[in-house]
């Protein structure tokens, strides 16, 4: 179906500003999520977005500073019936601001499709079952928590904690196993400071991540309102270049928090009925439209998987951001600010972290047919662990069973060897071996959850003297 021409008009009937929001009367035939420009008396014309149409007045969202506009003088003109972006492949190795504009020095892009930034909805029916693993290189996301191609996997942090340096970390490292697979990371930041834009930049050029990423960049001084319109224009080039192009995209968003505060603060300004804590009633729906455009498509052979980062106020998982995302969402990967304290890199809490899509991209085939059993293992054994932690406090160490200071020891190593890596690129091999040296402390009895043909294959025997003798 073809588009009818749009008639450009201009509406003058502006009547106050609140915040980012100017509200215009006698505009009732202006479409809900229009595109225009706003021109007044001072300054360069300005964008908006309609956000809200009735018969008295018509709500805009300016997409830049509204400081020196003239109600008098204000004009207010339609350019598209909704918000677009010009995408290409040449996107590719480029930065953008968070409206998809370039900033990198290198000229505009020659758009080879304008697609609308609220993205189109993927049939249920059409969706595919995701089954291929993607190897991050850390240890505790690929051994417990597998991130799978087309599943969305948030990493819950907080203030303070490492999330940008293990969001670096993955961009760097992140890759798909395919032979025909074309790998490529869509990277989204919102509401971050100049120096984290820094070190992000740095990270991409010393580790040449660069030249397989497209970036949009929205910093703390751009206006909030850009921070809306930042994941939307990268989950719109990420579909671009999945579905049409093939690609297998990575979309990296950090932070979400940013998001759902501007999402607030667009709230209050349109003087709406607060939820919970203030946040607007509709947040779940809306944070349901961005992640939900993550998957794969039958008879398709791209993808997108979303890796969004968020911090939680307090350390709260129970926020309504975190919990809202944990709804919607395939599992999470949570960090710890004890094991941050201990030294811990990445301090990722695996017993409070959780892929529900794991079970589908390891074992035989995937990764390697001792994943699932030898990841149970590990998790019994550093719970019993944490168990035997907290009793210590209680009791002491000296009242220990032999076998509770094996668990003891365990855990340590658990976090020590296995979790802490300190920026290394692990493969998944390495991974599991390193998963099998450290139950080399515990009793063979004790391994119940592992088969004994993958206990005689793979198991690192303790000899007397304490030297590891070579896997079976």
């Amino acid at each position: 179906m073809s588009r009818q021409p749009l008639i450009k008009k201009e509406y003058r009937g502006t009547t106050r500003l609140a915040g980012p929001l100017l509200f215009v009367e006698n505009a009732a035939d202006l479409p809900y999520g229009g595109m225009v420009t706003i021109t007044g008396a001072q300054g360069a014309d300005r964008h908006g977005q309609v956000i809200e149409v009735s018969e008295e007045v018509a709500v805009i969202q300016v997409l830049e500073q509204t400081m020196g506009l003239d109600l008098k003088t204000t004009a207010v003109i339609l350019e598209d019936r909704e918000a677009m972006l010009g995408v290409s492949e040449d996107m590719i190795g480029r930065v953008f601001n968070g409206m998809g504009r370039p900033i990198d020095g290198q000229g505009p892009v020659v758009p080879m499709a304008k697609l609308p930034v609220s993205g189109m909805p993927i049939n249920p029916a059409s969706r595919e079952r995701p089954s291929d693993f993607i190897q991050t290189g850390v240890s505790a996301i690929d051994g417990f928590n597998t991130l799978v191609r087309g599943q969305k996997l948030p990493i819950f942090s907080g203030a303070g904690l490492p999330a940008n340096e293990i969001a670096a970390q993955i961009l760097r490292q992140a890759r798909t196993t395919g032979e025909q697979s074309r790998f490529v990371v869509v990277f989204a930041t919102i509401g971050i400071t100049q120096r984290e834009v820094s070190f992000f930049m740095e990270q991409f050029e010393q580790s040449g991540a660069l030249s397989r990423t497209v970036t949009f960049l929205n910093q703390a001084d751009d206006p909030t309102i850009e921070r809306l319109l930042t994941p939307r224009c990268a989950l719109t080039t990420a579909e671009y270049l999945g579905f049409t192009l093939g690609y297998d995209v990575l979309v990296l968003m950090t932070d979400v928090t940013s998001y759902c505060e501007a999402l607030r603060e667009v709230a209050t300004a349109r003087e709406e009925i607060p939820g919970r804590r203030g946040y607007p009633g509709y947040m779940y729906t809306d944070l349901a439209m961005l992640y939900e455009r993550a998957g794969c498509i039958k008879g398709r052979t791209g993808s997108v998987t979303m890796l969004p980062i968020l911090t939680m106020p307090d350390d709260d998982i129970t926020h309504p951001i975190p919990d809202l995302t944990g709804y919607i969402t395939e599992g999470q990967i949570v960090l710890s600010r004890p094991l941050h304290r201990l030294g811990i890199d990445p301090p990722i809490d695996v017993l409070r972290s959780l892929s529900r899509l794991m079970n589908n991209g390891i074992g035989e085939g995937h990764t390697r047919e001792d994943h699932r059993a030898l990841a149970n293992q590990l998790y019994a054994c550093y719970a019993e662990g944490q168990d035997i932690r907290r009793l210590v406090a209680i009791i002491g160490e000296e009242a220990l069973s032999a076998l509770d200071r094996k668990y003891l020891q365990f855990a340590d190593r658990f976090e020590k060897q296995i979790l802490h890596q300190a920026g290394e690129n692990r493969s998944m091999e390495q991974t599991l071996n390193i998963g099998w040296q450290a139950l080399s402390v515990i009793p063979r009895a004790e391994l119940g959850r592992i088969n004994k043909d993958l206990i005689s294959r793979y198991f690192c025997e303790i000899m007397e003297d304490g030297i590891k003798t070579p896997f079976c």
